[in-house]
């Protein structure tokens, strides 16, 4: 071995120096051996300065032994990243050497990356993300994430994974045994394409996203995939620090947007909102987040929706995250939207306004707001809204009559039951056009009952038909009687007055109602005998008296 001398300072970040022979180093280093070239000066020892050497003085130690034997070091997955990082930086390719430059045999080395054990690969793995972003002018870090995206699909599907791993399926011992094969099969069959989740908790959110992204583009399994996600993102909060978990959060986030959202747990989705209300999210992550619970609002319960209003709000619950969570659900059209998850999602909110009404900070804007948010069609019933007004204006009874008026017009009289009209007719807290208007469209529904009553009647031949056309025209004159009698009222005359002619009107309305079942059922009943009959002149009850 000829003889070395030290006549090279090298400064690596800051961190250390390193006196080494100048023609050793330059004659396996481009960089160097340029620098050199391009130097004028006649003094024997030089000095450099690197502010971004790849892995620090820990690696150019590495660097320095590999030119020192005169190419020859052994590489392996503990250090294959950071020696092609080093020779990226230092220039050490065939350009200076073509028989023992270190790019060439960290690459070939690399091409027996299917040969590395899951836990080797983890290391590597790990070390390219100590190097980012460095790394990302390698292609070391793309192939170390190729290979194990393909093992994790390969040990998830009907076969279990070749490569040995203290976290893999079969070192798991997870067995079918004979005496308890189903529930063991089931766990097996879990374990199968969960197993990989703990291992990759070492990674940081960057590399998850790049693993995550690849995984979507292989057309990997979103619901595995938003599973590990949720796992990723609860495991890594036990020791993060507040500014880690709102990265980590954003990072979740944006990786779940770009999924099925079918596959996506609308519970989890909603743990991790409960973590944004607590942190200093981004709107726009916070915008998305509620944009997916707000997709799925059809499978949420009451208790998911009753959020505490943000702080400086007087409101009890946040009554603006509703609303949006309702504008993300309508936003997908009406045709998208099944009647079915139309009718789930307006039973759930009559719970929520009911639960919000009583509510005396709540505004009447917003109480408007969430009455009228859904579609007409998507309620069968009003009975729900009707009864979560009452408790509002029974909380907020210093309200102008303006006021209740615009609360009212998102009633739907037509789908109030009867007995709600009628509590409705009685109730002072409603205004008294409110009551009249509840009742004049009970009548009209009364008054629709009885044509198609009638228009069944005709198509029978009962000798009962002329007998009961005295009683039909009495109960016509008095729904006629009903029409005139609302529209003579005074709207303007005193409160107690007008609820006395409305009391009237209900007792005619009863009164309707009762003629129109025992039309019905005499009709039913006649029918019934008619088919019976097959023409034999059999003599039917009459059915007035």
């Amino acid at each position: 071995m000829e003889s070395c001398c030290c006549d090279l300072q090298v400064d690596v970040n800051g961190e250390e120096t390193f006196m080494v022979d100048k023609k050793i180093i330059s004659s396996f280093s481009g960089r160097l051996s340029k620098l050199f070239a391009k130097s004028r000066s006649t003094v024997n020892n030089f000095k450099v300065i690197f502010h971004d050497f790849p892995g620090g003085g820990v690696n150019f130690e590495l660097v320095s032994r590999f030119c020192y034997d005169n190419g020859i070091i052994e590489i392996n997955p503990s250090n294959i990243a950071l020696l092609n990082c080093a020779a990226h930086f230092m220039e050490m390719n065939d350009s200076v050497s073509r028989r023992n430059n270190l790019l060439e045999q960290t690459e070939k080395s690399l091409e027996q990356i299917s040969y590395w054990s899951w836990s080797e690969l983890l290391v590597a793995l790990k070390q390219c993300q100590d190097l980012l972003p460095v790394v990302n002018s390698s292609c070391i870090l793309q192939k170390c994430l190729d290979s194990l995206i393909g093992r994790v699909a390969l040990a998830s599907g009907s076969e279990a994974s070749p490569y040995p791993s203290n976290s893999s399926p079969d070192s798991s011992g997870f067995r079918v045994s004979c005496d308890t094969r189903s529930s063991e099969s089931l766990k097996n069959s879990y374990s199968r394409v969960t197993w990989w989740f703990e291992d990759l908790l070492v990674l940081n959110p960057h590399l998850i996203e790049m693993v995550v992204k690849s995984m979507i583009s292989r057309k990997y399994d979103h619901a595995i995939i938003s599973r590990f996600l949720f796992y990723y993102q609860k495991s890594k909060f036990v020791t993060a620090t507040s500014n880690e978990k709102q990265k980590i959060t954003e990072s979740i986030v944006d990786l779940l947007c770009f999924l099925d959202q079918s596959s996506v747990s609308f519970k989890s989705l909603f743990g991790i909102l409960r973590v944004v209300l607590s942190l200093n999210i981004g709107k726009g992550c916070r915008n998305k987040l509620e944009s997916m619970i707000g997709s799925q609002m059809d499978q949420a319960t009451l208790d998911n929706l009753l959020v505490p209003s943000p702080h400086g709000c007087n409101y009890l619950y946040d009554v603006n995250l509703v609303l949006r969570f309702l504008k993300a659900f309508l936003s997908k059209g009406n045709s998208k939207i099944s009647l079915i998850c139309l009718r789930r999602v307006s039973s759930l909110m009559d719970l929520y306004i009911a639960e919000v009404a009583p509510d005396p900070s709540l505004r009447p804007s917003k109480f408007i707001a969430l009455t009228s948010a859904l579609p007409g069609t998507a309620r069968e019933s009003y009975d729900g809204i009707y009864h979560a007004m009452d408790m509002y204006l029974e909380v907020h009874a210093g309200l102008c009559e303006e006021e209740k008026t615009k609360i009212c017009c998102t009633l739907n009289y037509d789908k109030l039951s009867y007995e709600s009209c009628i509590h409705l007719a009685q109730n002072t807290k409603f205004p008294s056009k409110t009551a009249v208007e509840a009742l004049i469209s009970q009548q009209s529904k009364l008054k629709s009952l009885l044509q198609e009553t009638n228009h069944s009647r005709s198509f029978t031949d009962s000798p009962c038909s002329t007998s009961s056309n005295g009683r039909k025209g009495e109960k016509d004159d008095s729904q006629e009687q009903i029409v005139l009698y609302a529209g003579k009222l005074d709207l303007s005359a005193d409160n107690q007055k007008l609820r006395a002619h409305l009391k009237g009107m209900q007792w005619r309305v009863m009164e309707l109602e009762k003629a129109c079942q025992k039309m019905q059922t005499q009709m039913a009943k006649m029918m019934k005998s008619k088919t019976t009959s097959h023409g034999n002149a059999i003599s039917l009850p009459k059915l007035c008296s």
